[in-house]
Order: C-alpha cells, then structure tokens, then sequence
C-alpha cells in the first residue's frame, strides 16, 4: 500500500510540483491550501506525513501543527513544516511545537523526500524488543507506550525513540552528532541543535516522580541517561 503524504501550501504552483515529485517516489498525495481544507482532508482519511507551510490564507501552520500534536487522534502523525522563513528562532519555534523536521524554501525534491522517508522510519513503531523499566519509568517497544510508575505519557515518535535508545545505552556520554547518527540516521538533513530541542521535549514529557533527572547534560559533551547523581 502505497504511503500517503498531505501537501499544505496556499501556492498551486508548489503543490503541483511537490505532488508530482512525491507520486514519482510512489507516494500517494493528497493537498489542501488552507487550514479549513487541511482539517477536512484530515477527517476524510488520515496521511503518513504532513508537509506544512508557516503561512496560509485562514491562519499559522505552526498554530495548526501545535494543535494537530496536542490531539490524540492526530499526535502521531509527523509533520515537516515547508516554509519559506528560514531564521534560526523560526526554525526552533517550528520543532518546539512539534513539527518532526524544518524544510526552509526553497529546497531540493531528492533532499525533501530523503527527509520524509527518515522522519517516516523514525516515526515506525519499535519490534521485538523487551520493555525496559528505570526506576519507575517503563518504555514498552511492541505497544509503544511509555508509563511513569504505571501512568501514561505522552510524548512524540522522535522522542520516544530518543528515550528508547537512552535507555538500552545508559551510562554513557553521546554528543550531538551522535545522538543524530543513532537516533535520525546518518542520511538524514538535521542540525545539531534539534537534539536539544527534542532532549528539552522528552524531560517535559517525563517530568514527574523525578524522572527528568535521568537525563542529564553533560557540559562541553553532550547528554547521558543515569540513574546515578550527577
């Protein structure tokens, strides 16, 4: 079956292109070029992936990104936001919010869909794995939860991943461009600083029962994930 992305951009123009790019990769498109229309094809039938632009006629994409992760029906779908504002603040305002990855305008087609195919992998559930429990904290791979002494977080596919591979490798400092490597993929196109964006998601998801204090920073190295005073 064939993977599907929703295309939300207000310009035609940009659509066609990204729909013809995407069907020739063998993605099945669907688009909208308004909030409206986006919340509709959504409650028509749920995509794969979103690429979504900051600017549309009746509203913000990051406003309507931050909602679509705050609703359990819609959290788990990943979102690349497609923008033209390339600043670094509106870079991180993006992933602060939850979009998965930050695509600025304009951008090569073979780059875009190597960043969908990563944030797809990094958005499939983990298999065959045991659940692993820290002190209360519990990741189950197989259901893809994550409980606090036996109560359920939120959190998104990124972050989970990132929990998952902190916890099968604790005690040990990982920078960076490391955790990209291990956790991203080393073919994917992301900065350094999306980890701290994506370590500062994961410590307010697991915030509780003192758990945030697991992960800890490492000053001039990079994160470590302890159940030992720092």
């Amino acid at each position: 079956m064939p993977r599907r992305v929703l295309v939300v951009d207000d310009e035609a123009p940009i659509r066609e292109m990204l729909a013809f790019a995407l069907s020739q990769a063998d993605f099945e498109v669907s688009e909208a070029g308004t909030v409206a229309e986006t919340v509709s094809s959504l409650q028509d039938k749920l995509p794969d992936l979103i690429l979504l632009d900051w600017m549309l006629p009746d509203g913000s994409g990051v406003r309507l990104a931050q909602k679509l992760k705050a609703d359990e029906q819609y959290r788990e779908v990943p979102i690349i936001m497609v923008t033209a504002r390339g600043e670094e603040e509106d870079k991180i305002k993006g992933l602060e919010v939850g979009a998965d990855d930050y695509v600025t305008k304009p951008f090569s087609p073979r780059e875009l869909l190597a960043r969908i195919n990563a944030v797809m992998r990094r958005a499939s559930p983990l298999n065959g794995e045991d659940a692993i429990e820290v002190e209360g904290l519990k990741l189950d791979p197989i259901a893809h939860r994550v409980t606090s002494v036996n109560e359920p977080l939120d959190m998104g596919p990124t972050e989970f991943r990132l929990l998952h591979f902190f916890m099968t490798h604790p005690e040990r400092v990982y920078s960076r461009s490391q955790l990209l490597d291990y956790v991203w993929g080393t073919n994917v196109f992301v900065e350094e600083r999306t980890v701290d964006v994506h370590i500062r998601r994961l410590r307010k998801a697991i915030t509780g029962h003192g758990h945030e204090r697991l992960i800890q920073t490492v000053r001039g190295a990079g994160y470590r994930f302890s159940a030992k005073v720092n």
